[in-house]
């Protein structure tokens, strides 16, 4: 057992420690909540640049199976969620997520030969976004502004259509046109998930230095024809039946579906215009709230009177 003599000594060397040491550990504790607070202060800062909205609007596309921008039974909505930050007051960077319908049909259209060709799709778009926006105005001083914007997106799409029985049939696998057969090595299946290049521009309007809304038309560039399954020739009949069977050969061509319309499968004749690649765009408003407030260097004596007025001297 320790004696109550070695016990006092370890207590009088304990007491001995240099009390730089507890110090120290003090210290590193402050410098450590400083550091936590830079880091925090940054984050609010950085939050202040950014805008949270919502998207709704139209959605159209423009391809084979449409001929007119906005036509009324081939119109159809759009929905989505924005984020925007600001590099400058005039710059700002937008990522965005939106979901939309899009389709066409021949029985709309103007043109008594494509209303024989007698096609039709409808297809789901699930799209992410990233664009730059430049303002022409800065909002902090205007009321409103135009801007236009420009950036990348990817999407989601899944072209299908009704067979004779009212049952949706996905138009993809079917190869319609021949699309993966051996007998057609220049058709290509085609991917569900595209690039496109997001363009367009709009007017904003400032409610107030954290609400703002805008009217915008943004139109997609893709890099394929077959949003609406349509772009080049029919396949042969044969070659179609014995690779995918009848629902391919029936929804490849429906024209026999008309009273009065051609029976005979056009094997090798022109199906779609393959000269321009599909498109689709959308037509809405973006509403978007910035939390928390952000100061400017026009913000006092600005043009459209936000903010306090500056002491006179």
């Amino acid at each position: 057992m320790k004696t109550r003599i070695e016990i006092a000594t370890k207590r009088n060397i304990l007491c001995q420690i240099p009390s730089g040491l507890h110090n120290l550990k003090i210290k590193r504790m402050k410098y450590s909540g400083l550091v936590l607070m830079l880091i925090f202060s940054a984050t609010v800062s950085k939050s202040q640049n950014l805008h949270f909205g919502i998207f709704g609007g139209l959605a159209n596309y423009q391809g084979d199976l449409v001929d007119k921008y906005y036509p009324k039974h081939q119109t159809n909505g759009s929905i989505g969620v924005t984020v925007h930050y600001e590099l400058t007051d005039k710059i700002l960077v937008r990522g965005a997520f939106t979901f939309a319908r899009v389709n066409g049909a021949d029985r709309y259209s103007a043109d008594d030969s494509l209303k024989a060709r007698n096609l039709s799709f409808e297809t789901p778009i699930s799209e992410i976004s990233l664009v730059g926006e430049y303002y022409f105005l800065n909002l902090y001083e205007h009321r409103f502004s135009p801007y236009v914007f420009a950036g990348i997106a990817g999407f989601h799409f899944n072209p299908y259509s009704y067979n004779q029985k009212g049952s949706q049939v996905y138009l993809r696998d079917l190869s319609t046109e021949g699309q993966g057969l051996p007998a057609y090595p220049d058709k290509k299946t085609y991917s569900l998930n595209q690039f496109a290049v997001p363009f367009g521009g709009g007017l904003r309007y400032a409610l107030s230095d954290n609400i703002r809304i805008g009217l915008e038309l943004g139109v997609r560039k893709l890099f394929t024809d077959y949003l609406d399954d349509v772009s080049t020739t029919y396949p042969a009949e044969a070659d179609l039946l014995a690779a995918k069977g009848p629902d391919a050969v029936d929804l490849s061509y429906r024209g026999d579906e008309l009273q009065g319309g051609n029976q005979l499968f056009p094997s090798g004749s022109q199906r779609g215009g393959a000269k321009y690649n599909d498109m689709y765009y959308f037509t809405g408003l973006n509403i978007s709230l910035r939390f928390g407030s952000k100061s400017s260097g026009n913000r006092y004596n600005n043009k459209r009177g936000v903010g306090c007025p500056a002491n006179p001297m």
